[in-house]
């Protein structure tokens, strides 16, 4: 790689993230530490508005932005794979906006580009995920974008339904199951609950905030160690 591009490739990467260590965009980059730490160096003496230090990561100063970028064929490729293979596991919010999304990204590519974009030889069979599930996953969503519990008639693996209030935190996708990761008032712990065996579930209006050893970041440590 150019150190050109480079430089550049680092920018953007600053810019996508909250906060990058020069240790994780050394790794990205597939160069060493110390030529992260003289590339954001240059980069600042340039005027680049980097914050941050070695040892500690970097972030892009508030307000900074670049023009529009294009893509290229293999960017552009690796979209329409993604949103192939994610559509017909998505609610229909998310599906219909990542179609959008993509129709946006293939009217600007130049045409050669958006030819090998829309004839790529990549495709994903129809989903298991069914549309009850689909619809369950939408209002899951919701709740969590906006810090709302959830009451729920859940079904264990045997059948045994069990009434829970919920906090919910995540929702993942397992190859043909979505699952809701969610911290429990009941068992007073994290739980993962399959969204196809909810009966029934309503958003209360009760609102939650984040506790230590409550939240998604603690449930993902947890399931490190």
């Amino acid at each position: 790689m150019r150190r050109a591009d480079r430089l550049f490739r680092i920018v953007q990467l600053i810019r996508g993230r909250r906060l990058s260590t020069a240790d994780w965009l050394a790794r990205r980059l597939e160069v060493s530490v110390r030529t992260v730490y003289r590339d954001v160096a240059d980069l600042v003496a340039q005027g680049v508005p980097i914050e941050g230090a070695a040892g500690v990561g970097y972030r892009m100063r508030a307000g900074f932005d670049l023009p529009p970028l294009m893509f290229t064929t293999d960017e552009a490729q690796a979209l329409v794979a993604a949103v192939r293979i994610a559509r017909p596991r998505l609610d229909a919010v998310l599906a219909a906006g990542a179609e959008d999304a993509l129709s946006k990204i293939l009217a600007v590519l130049p045409p050669a580009a958006r030819a090998a974009a829309e004839s790529l030889a990549v495709f994903a069979p129809a989903s298991a995920v069914d549309d009850a599930t689909r619809s369950r996953l939408a209002r899951l969503r919701e709740a969590i974008d906006t810090r709302h519990k959830v009451t729920m008639l859940y079904r264990d693996l045997k059948g045994a339904p069990s009434e829970r209030t919920v906090r919910p935190l995540g929702c993942f996708y397992w190859d043909a199951v979505w699952t809701l990761a969610a911290w429990c008032e009941m068992r007073q712990g994290f739980r993962n609950f399959r969204i196809d065996r909810i009966d029934t579930m309503d958003l209360l209006d009760t609102s939650f905030r984040d506790e230590p050893g409550r939240t998604l970041a603690d449930l993902l440590r947890a399931v490190k160690r």
